[in-house]
């Protein structure tokens, strides 16, 4: 069987060219497998004489819909390497993106623009790129074969019971990690449709599920905090057999929230960009206690390094097919992974080495709290700082902080938050929160 997603799309429009592949939720048009890919051959065929494709880089920044999908099939089927960035950043950060990794391309808007020469792939298995950054905020390149693509979505699917005749919720950006897993490789591997969502908006996400009766969910907290919130009915979801949450830790009073609103458990899932899927929650027990992020998903092995530092191997994982997230974290009794809190999160007050996860852990054990993020005091010297989401005033919460922890280990900045600012893969935004905490 082949490993090439592209040779794949070819065999699933093969065996049923009717069946519906995208719905596009503006148009509210369904493209069915043939459509699709004819648009892309269109899409391709449009291209000025003489665009070299194979081979270079090309910055893809569209938004979920088929306007997405034509330009990443046509991008596939030329040969090129596409890297998936946001379609909501500006033109001048998407030029700074090519010129940083090397692409000859920007794809956006509908439009193809010439960057420079860029790079030409030596390798002809190369799929594509996820961009991802590091600590000092400049794009990384994270270069995926089709063999690994084709593993972390087919991992996916097997661990998470997505079928082909499922119907995915597509909300989430097609061109991040989750969404390339969840929604991208299904479809094309097994023919698993979606729907691109016109709105993120609770209502609009009830009329699709009335229109569309899709059953699978992939989500991010500050969707399904949205929905929780809403005044829609709770049959509006009715179609949905499975709820996932990915992109950032799910508190689980909001779990427990929708939940009881929609009789529907979320099912958490942890991954990273260089891995793909690493843990799932197939009972959705632990994400409603919020006791572990479920266990190690299907083909993927897990073991432990130095400071209980997870190491993550599989056929999925870039590069060598081994990598470790900054994460530590333990096996509990049931085989689950339990997560400890980021390596390299250790501060020094008055010389004495504090691990902020510690102080978070208090901080999400007072009555009240729901979300907690520690960091070093912005303007003070030998001190902490803390945000939280929760409905008490912070100097109650200092308080009672005081009676279980040495007063060192106690913020001296307290910001009290309704919700934390995320970015849009749903990701706490940490640089935000840090100019609020700054802001005090």
């Amino acid at each position: 069987m082949p490993t090439h997603l592209g040779k794949l799309w070819a065999e699933t429009v093969r065996r049923a060219p009717d069946a519906v592949a995208v719905i596009d939720g503006a148009s509210r048009r369904a493209w069915t497998r043939a459509e699709l890919a004819r648009a892309a051959a269109e899409w391709r065929a449009a291209l000025p004489e003489g665009t070299k494709l194979a081979g270079r880089r090309v910055v893809l920044a569209e938004p979920n819909g088929i306007g997405w999908w034509r330009a990443f099939l046509g991008l596939m089927e030329a040969g090129a390497v596409p890297a998936m960035l946001d379609a909501t950043e500006p033109p001048a950060g998407r030029r700074a993106v090519a010129e940083a990794i090397g692409a000859a391309w920007i794809c956006a808007e509908g439009k193809l623009e010439p960057v420079a020469a860029g790079r030409i792939a030596r390798r002809k298995d190369l799929c594509l790129i996820k961009l991802t950054s590091g600590s000092t905020g400049a794009p990384k390149a994270l270069v995926f074969t089709h063999a690994q693509m084709l593993a972390d979505g087919r991992q996916v699917c097997a661990t998470m019971g997505i079928r082909p005749e499922d119907v995915n919720l597509a909300v989430i950006p097609l061109g991040h990690s989750y969404g390339l897993g969840n929604l991208v490789v299904p479809l094309l591997a097994q023919g698993t449709a979606m729907v691109c969502s016109a709105s993120p908006l609770p209502h609009a996400l009830a009329a699709d599920c009335a229109r569309w009766q899709p059953t699978i969910f992939p989500a991010v907290p500050t969707l399904l905090r949205a929905l929780a919130r809403s005044e829609i009915e709770p049959l509006a979801l009715a179609s949905l057999r499975l709820v996932i949450s990915a992109g950032a830790a799910l508190p689980p009073e909001l779990a427990g929230a929708f939940a009881e609103k929609f009789s529907r458990r979320v099912h958490g899932f942890y991954g990273t960009s260089e891995t793909g899927g690493i843990a799932f929650d197939r009972s959705g027990e632990a994400t409603l206690t919020g006791r572990s992020v479920g266990t190690a998903m299907a083909g993927v092995t897990l073991k432990f390094g130095r400071g209980q530092r997870v190491v993550v191997s599989g056929a999925a994982v870039g590069g060598r097919g081994r990598f470790s997230p900054k994460d530590r974290a333990a096996l509990n009794e049931s085989g689950e992974l339990v997560l400890l809190g980021r390596v390299g999160r250790l501060v020094k007050i008055a010389g004495r080495r504090l691990d902020l996860a510690e102080v978070e852990k208090a901080l999400r054990g007072l009555a009240g709290v729901r979300e907690a993020q520690a960091m070093a005091h912005p303007t003070k010297a030998d001190a902490l700082a803390a945000a939280v989401v929760a409905d008490r005033p912070a100097a109650e919460l200092r308080a009672e902080l005081l009676q279980r922890l040495a007063p060192w280990k106690v913020p001296d900045r307290l910001l009290v938050l309704d919700e934390f600012p995320t970015t849009a893969r749903g990701k706490l935004d940490l640089r935000r929160l840090r100019s609020l905490v700054a802001a005090v």
